[in-house]
């Protein structure tokens, strides 16, 4: 994994990830520390592998708070933020990359649930301690942020709706942070190789990852898409708030 943001550009800010003991959020969170920011690894289950990693990046001479929070309880996400703010006093950047509503066994409302309602709620819990020229992104795909136009597999297309739910709630606030002087972006990219939905959808869907592939050309892996997300925090926001990475041509409009 090669290093994406320049070594101490992030000395002295701090960066929260969700879902950040594995896959995307793992290695974003893995460049913020590269570039010197303090980060908060964020995990609902994998406390061995958060520390595993907080251990690594705390090597890179910067502080990693580890926090398990079920994002979609309320209560566990102020607990959360309140133990951010003990620790760091504040927040500079925040990437909402937890998602889901593919796992077997949860409510039939668990996708709108995480997707949406805790993305919103955790923007919300954030935002006394997120600075005033701090950065939020939102991580989806295309699949969820073209869902409107360009159909997607049945099996995900639950979980696609939740998703641009999720995207549309919280482009609802940025004009209150706007006010603020906190920049917003949406990250959408094509499938990634190798994370927890690609998997789920191949099962369910034998051949359409490979099918994407041929049909884009390339498709982004784990470290690779993480790299962009990180990106977003520090590059300027886009005039539409709209990161698209990886091939669009096979989605229609927005």
């Amino acid at each position: 994994m090669s290093q994406t943001l320049p070594s101490g550009s992030l000395s002295g800010k701090t960066a929260l990830v969700t879902g950040s003991s594995r896959g995307i959020g793992a290695d974003t969170v893995r460049y913020f520390a590269e570039a010197g920011a303090n980060v908060v690894i964020n995990f609902r289950n994998k406390a061995p592998r958060a520390e595993k990693l907080a251990t690594q990046l705390r090597e890179l001479g910067v502080e990693a708070l580890v926090v398990g929070a079920d994002l979609t309880d309320p209560e566990s996400v102020k607990v959360m933020f309140d133990e951010v703010e003990r620790t760091f006093g504040g927040l500079d950047i925040l990437v909402l990359n937890a998602s889901g509503g593919m796992e077997s066994g949860m409510a039939e409302d668990y996708a709108l649930l995480l997707n949406r309602d805790a993305q919103v709620n955790v923007l919300e819990t954030a935002l006394p301690l997120l600075k005033d020229d701090a950065r939020v992104v939102f991580v989806t795909s295309h699949q969820a942020h073209f869902i409107r136009t360009t159909p997607t597999m049945p099996e995900y297309e639950p979980v696609a709706l939740s998703k641009r739910a999720g995207e549309d709630a919280l482009r609802e606030k940025i004009p209150a942070l706007e006010e603020r002087g906190i920049g917003f972006t949406v990250v959408s990219g094509d499938m990634i190789e190798g994370t927890i939905t690609a998997t789920l959808l191949e099962r369910a869907n034998p051949g359409a990852i490979s099918a994407r592939r041929e049909d884009a050309g390339k498709l982004y892996n784990v470290s690779e898409f993480a790299a962009e997300v990180a990106q977003a925090a520090v590059d300027p926001v886009p005039a539409d708030n709209t990161r698209l990475v990886g091939d669009t041509g096979s989605f229609g409009g927005e």
